[in-house]
Formats: structure tokens, sequence, C-alpha cells
């Protein structure tokens, strides 16, 4: 039988309050990094956080060296169902939009696969778009990467517009989420 006594639930109350409330106290944003207006954060109205990675050739590429575009960063693995089904519709996005000014870099995981894995993956769906390799999980980490594929749309100034956690994620949701963007003077 389930306890009707109110000073439990008046004290089950008050310490849900408290750890609540210290909860939302450290977890807040440093005063030191919220005066700046910027901060690294992989969240919509956030700049994205830079990140330098190797692309397929060895080459060395740079978010920040994309400035002037809307960018998609989409977080993959060669083993990733998901990620999988909707690489073709990116790719798709990729060639219809680069023209207007639209960048994607397709970071592949390769901490948690192979750099052989992912180049078979790459050519078995005839990839052209640009895909980088996060050997030691940094920016899987700065982006907080939860479940993949995770999809970051960047806006021509560098600010995270839209976050898709999971996917597959459809290439008429993206046209949607980059079209204003690519509309935006550079």
């Amino acid at each position: 039988m389930a306890s009707t006594n109110p000073k439990r639930w008046w004290t089950f109350s008050v310490v849900a309050l408290f750890l609540a409330a210290g909860w939302a106290w450290l977890s807040r944003v440093p005063d030191s990094a919220a005066s700046t207006g910027r901060i690294a954060s992989p969240r919509e109205g956030f700049p994205a956080p830079d990140f330098t990675l190797a692309n397929l050739n060895g080459d060395s590429v740079a978010l920040s060296e994309q400035q002037g575009k809307v960018v998609i960063v989409n977080l993959w693995a060669s083993w990733c169902g998901p990620c999988r089904a909707e690489m073709p519709a990116i790719q798709k996005l990729y060639e219809a939009n680069k023209d207007r000014g639209l960048e994607v870099l397709a970071v592949n995981s390769t901490f948690q696969d192979t750099e052989a894995d992912a180049r078979a993956f790459v050519k078995s769906l005839s990839l052209t778009l640009p895909v980088l390799f996060d050997k030691d999980g940094a920016v899987s980490r700065r982006y907080l990467l939860r479940a993949m594929p995770s999809t970051f749309i960047i806006d021509r100034q560098g600010i995270i517009r839209a976050v898709m956690i999971g996917g597959p994620v459809s290439e008429a949701v993206l046209q949607t989420k980059i079209e204003p963007l690519l509309n935006e003077a550079p």
C-alpha cells in the first residue's frame, strides 16, 4: 500500500527541488563565456565548434574554411543502417545545391569504425561529397555524439541552425532546412 504520509512527500519534494536547482546551477554557461556571445556549443543558435580532419586523400579540411557557405556536418559510421539509408539523400542534396553555396562534411566516426570500411561504404554508394575521418573521436566528442547519424546544419556565419539526432533524414526535410539559409546573402 502506498504511503500517504504528508511529511514524507513534503521532504521528497524539497529534496527534488534542491537537486533540480543544483543541476541547473552546475550546468549553466559560465559567465566568462556568456559575456563574449560566441560560445562553441553543438546547439542551435550557437557557433559550430571548429575542427580540422583529413579527407579521403589525406588533405586537411577545416570547418572554419567553409565560412560563407551553408554547411551540413553529418556524423556517421559504415555499420550504421540509418546512415546508409540517408547518405544517398545527402549526396543528392549536395549535388543539387553545391553551386548555390552548400558544403557537406560527412564525418566518419573512424574511432568506432575502420577507415577501410568507411572507404568501402563511400565506394558502394558512389559518394562524391567530402568525407572526413574522425580517427581519435575528437569531433564526435565536441559535437556530443549521442546517436548516429547526427546532422548539424550550419549557416553562412558558422551558427548552428538545426540539429537532427538519429535518422534517416529525408532529402525533403534537409532541403526544407537548408533552403532559407541558401537564400540568405553570403
